[in-house]
């Protein structure tokens, strides 16, 4: 079953930079810096797609 990126809950870095309209290094950062939640499968981060819209409306970027 594909998913389009509007229906897709679990992003890459360049999947959610591109859903943000953001650099990859922006999503990088924002995440060192704890600003958005994610987390690592193997050496590659991942992003949860409504737990990262929820954090972003908490925190102004």
């Amino acid at each position: 079953m594909n998913q389009t990126r509007e229906e897709k809950r679990i992003l890459s870095v360049k999947e959610l930079a591109d859903f943000l309209g953001v650099s990859p290094y922006s999503i990088y950062k924002m995440a060192r810096e704890r600003k958005i939640p994610g987390f690592k499968i193997g050496n590659k981060f991942r992003f949860d797609r409504e737990s990262v819209l929820a954090a972003l409306k908490k925190v102004s970027i």
